[in-house]
């Protein structure tokens, strides 16, 4: 059984209760042999895409990934994309911003690493932080050194018509763009805590602030409702994936993602005549 997109598709202008959105379904997949097979076959798929996309040099592609801590982003990333050619795909992690990229724009930092034609570009996490964690915590808007007069209630609406705005440019310019909400439970969260706290081989992983950011769960459901209502397009879509169980999630990730590849027009560049006489010639050397 293979994912339909439009089951996990946000559609443009739909009010979002992510309450409402599973978090866990019905696997994808019968047994752990089964899911490594199905992955194994999604990836050597999206190898095999990714190379037309690289040859074709027509478009570009930015997948977006945002989430609660724990949700599995990194793990999605890894496996997934493991079979794509590194020279072909960048993976951009945005952290906490420096004091140049304060002194921009809130899309300026973001921006610097866009991919260009012929590139997949993944953004763990992304410029949407800026309408996620900076309304969640308000110092964080206020130490971006904006003029005080523009920092109004509208400043939401006006960050998001200036990602649509982006969004839609990038569509115009050849770049597909595709964005993954990974909807993870509370519980699920709790558990993956539990688990990186008990196995030493994954404290690294936890930091005593991702508890403190547990405690505004509520007000990060809201912030993601709104922003997923407000910024899912045609052109670029948020996908909600349910995250809880994360072998179903990286195989209907996978399945998005091969969609929308195959969705391109896309051709191995032809050879000229003059090129061909040219590797001919070659040939005959050899």
């Amino acid at each position: 059984m293979r994912p339909d997109p439009k089951d996990y598709r946000v559609k443009p202008k739909e009010r979002v209760r992510l309450s409402k959105w599973p978090t866990d379904t019905k696997p994808l997949y019968h047994s752990r042999e089964d899911f490594d097979v199905r992955l194994h076959e999604n990836v050597t798929a999206l190898s095999s895409q990714q190379d037309l996309f690289y040859a074709s040099n027509k478009h570009a592609m930015l997948i977006v990934f945002q989430a609660m801590d724990a949700a599995g982003k990194d793990g999605i990333i890894k496996t997934v994309l493991s079979g794509i050619n590194p020279q072909g795909c960048r993976v951009t992690s945005f952290k906490h911003p420096s004091a140049q990229e304060l002194n921009h724009d809130f899309l300026w930092r973001t921006t610097q690493q866009l991919p260009e034609r012929g590139m997949i570009g993944v953004f763990n996490r992304s410029y949407y932080e800026e309408v996620l964690i900076a309304r969640v915590h308000p110092h964080i808007l206020r130490a971006q050194n904006i003029p005080r007069e523009l920092v109004q209630k509208e400043i939401w609406h006006e960050r998001y018509e200036s990602i649509r705005g982006l969004e839609t440019h990038l569509t115009r310019n050849g770049t597909k763009v595709l964005k993954f909400f990974l909807h993870l439970s509370k519980e699920e969260q709790r558990e993956r805590f539990l688990k990186r706290i008990d196995d030493p081989n994954k404290n690294w992983k936890f930091s005593p602030s991702d508890i403190e950011e547990r405690k505004f769960w509520n007000d990060y459901m809201r912030a993601y409702e709104k922003c997923l209502h407000a910024t899912s397009t045609e052109q670029a879509p948020w996908f909600i994936v349910p995250a809880d169980d994360k072998r179903n999630a990286r195989l209907i990730v996978s399945e998005i993602i091969l969609d929308a590849l195959r969705a391109l027009t896309m051709s191995y560049p032809d050879t000229s005549l003059e090129r061909r006489a040219e590797l001919a010639a070659i040939r005959e050397d050899l």
